[in-house]
This record gives C-alpha cells, structure tokens and sequence, in this order.
C-alpha cells in the first residue's frame, strides 16, 4: 500500500489506504459511481484521494461522485436527514445518470428480495446455536460476505440449496473445537482470519462485525402506507449497532446486543478486535473489555479477548498465540465449573 500511505500517510487505517491503493491501480474501473458516506474522516480522505486523482470514471458520461452526510444520534430530525440523504445522494444520481427505476415499487421489490437473501443467511446460522454445530464459522464467513457483493437475483438460488444441504449435514466430531465464541469488532472482509481462529480450537457462532451478519443481515420491515425510503432509513437509524452512533443509550444497547448473542449462541467467550488507528472501534473495543468482563449493568461477566490488529494477516502468529492462550483460559473457566 505504498502509493496510498504516500497520500494518506500511515496513521490512518489500513481499510481506507487498501481502497485507495486498489484505486490507484485501477481495480475499480468497472464501477460506474462512488457513494461514500461520512463514516469517518479517514474514508473521506481515502475517497477524496481517488477523486482529486482521478483514479475512475474515465469514459463513463454517467460516472458520478457522491459524499453523503450521516447523522451521529438518532431522533426525528436525524432520520429526516438520513432519508433526505439518500434520496439526494443515492437514487437521485442513479435515476438522473443511468435512468434507473428508484419509484417506491421499485425499491419495496428490492427490499423484499433482500430480505429473502437475509432469511436464507440467518436461517443458515442458526445452525451455529447446536450444541455441535453443523456449519463453521469459516464457512458461514464467507456465504455472508458473498450475500454483500453478488447480485441477489444470482445467489438466491444457491443459498436456498446450501440451506438444504446443511439440513442433513453431519457436523464435524464434537471435540474438534474446545470453546464457543461470539467474533466481535470493526471492518473484517477476510475469512481467513475467522478461519485462524478456529484453527486454535474456538468455534466462532456468532459474528458481530462490519460486512457481517448481525445485525447486518436482519430483514428491514416495510409497513404498507409508509414511504419505502423512510421504512429503510427508520431501520437502519435505529438498529444499527456501529459505534458511530453517539449517545448512553445506545452505548449500553451495544454492549447488550453482544450480550446477547452470547446468550443466544451459548458462546464461553467473546473475542473484540479493532483495526489499528481506527478511532469508533479502539474507543468501543477499550468499553467492551471492561464491561463484559466487569459484567457493568449486565446479569453476568464473561470472558473477553481483546485485539488490536492490521487489516491484513500479517501478524497472524502473534494473533495465534493470543487467541491460543484465551481458548486455554475458556477450558480451564468451564473444568472449573464442573468441579
């Protein structure tokens, strides 16, 4: 990632420079417009860097740039803003440059073919809460990111037949994984890293990360009568667990949603990790540590690893090491309690 660091400078995440970096060498050219939001000033950078040196868009009358505003604590004005947001930034150019259908039957259609894809994920993971689980979390890592970047009407089909398959699966041998984990942090698009941690004897069976299912594969409700726009903003606005979003309730409200999860999928641990120079996740990363193992405002502690790592892997035998350590640490807890 040199060119990217050259512009960006290496104290910003290592996310935002690969952007930039496979920009500049022209990995984005099929792509007929950019969308970014104000996530935060390191992705604003990333994309004003390929702007100002034009890395795509050449040929293309149509191409179009959009930066779009996002409100940081949610209440009525903020989700009038969100929707007026999208609707300036997101179908307004596409209908203006490429004349695509952004009418509100148009959307409502494809909400409900993303909610068939999101029922079909979910129902796929819910295997992940058996006692053996028949599905890994390598695997279901890498069915939920296909789920973000292929067109649905192309894979629907398969994940339906996937679910079949998995139905009457025999699940690998019960002692193949000594603990259960719930996957916790930032921006994570690589399956091998679950992968790693699977290979030092953890079982990830819940998956609490950007690109990952929960709660990014929920299915987003529409109510007959209400603009399809607003039911998409006033879901995301108010189910959204990124630490981007400000303010004590909904602090606590993420720490409990990961709470729950261990719940749920009766994990023994909780992994929490953060990309380096990320400034939402190191913050969140440093809470969920102490809360969870504290138990603070929650009915009980439960262990946690914490993890500060590269966005690529090439600390794995440092990671190895920690995730090692922890998953001795779970044995131990639960030979304990037996006793």
């Amino acid at each position: 990632m040199e060119m990217a660091t050259y512009y960006m400078t290496s104290f910003l995440c290592e996310y935002s420079r690969a952007l930039l970096e496979r920009a500049i060498e022209g990995g984005y050219n099929f792509v007929d417009g950019i969308v970014t939001p104000d996530g935060c000033t390191m992705m604003n950078r990333c994309v004003e860097n390929m702007e100002l040196l034009k890395t795509m868009g050449e040929g293309k009358d149509g191409f179009f740039w959009e930066y779009m505003e996002i409100p940081q604590k949610n209440d009525d004005n903020a989700l009038e803003m969100y929707t007026l947001q999208c609707r300036n930034h997101i179908l307004k150019p596409l209908a203006e440059k490429y004349g695509i259908d952004t009418s509100d039957e148009a959307i409502r259609a494809a909400v409900e073919q993303h909610n068939e894809v999101c029922r079909l994920i979910r129902a796929i993971g819910d295997f992940r809460k058996e006692a053996n689980p028949r599905v890994t979390g390598y695997e279901f890592h890498i069915l939920t990111l296909v789920s973000y970047v292929a067109p649905k009407h192309l894979i629907v089909d398969k994940l339906r037949e996937t679910l079949e398959e998995i139905k009457t699966r025999e699940p690998d041998a019960a002692d193949k994984y000594r603990a259960r984990v719930v996957f916790v942090g930032s921006e994570v698009d690589d399956p091998e890293f679950t992968k790693l941690i699977e290979t030092c004897g953890a079982m990830v069976v819940a998956d609490r990360y950007c690109f990952g299912s929960m709660p990014g594969r929920e299915e987003i409700p529409l109510e007959e009568g209400k603009d399809v726009l607003q039911s998409i903003a006033d879901y995301y606005m108010w189910r959204n667990q990124c630490p981007r979003a400000m303010g004590p309730e909904n602090i606590i409200a993420r720490k409990k949603y990961i709470f729950d999860l261990a719940e749920k999928y009766r994990a023994d641990g909780i992994i929490v990790e953060n990309m380096k120079f990320c400034e939402y996740w190191g913050y969140e990363r440093a809470q969920d540590g102490m809360w969870f193992y504290e138990g603070y405002e929650l009915p009980r502690s439960i262990p946690v690893c914490q993890i500060e790592k590269d966005y690529t892997s090439a600390a794995s035998g440092q990671l190895r090491t920690r995730f090692q350590a922890f998953i001795e640490s779970l044995e131990i807890k639960k030979i304990q309690a037996q006793q």
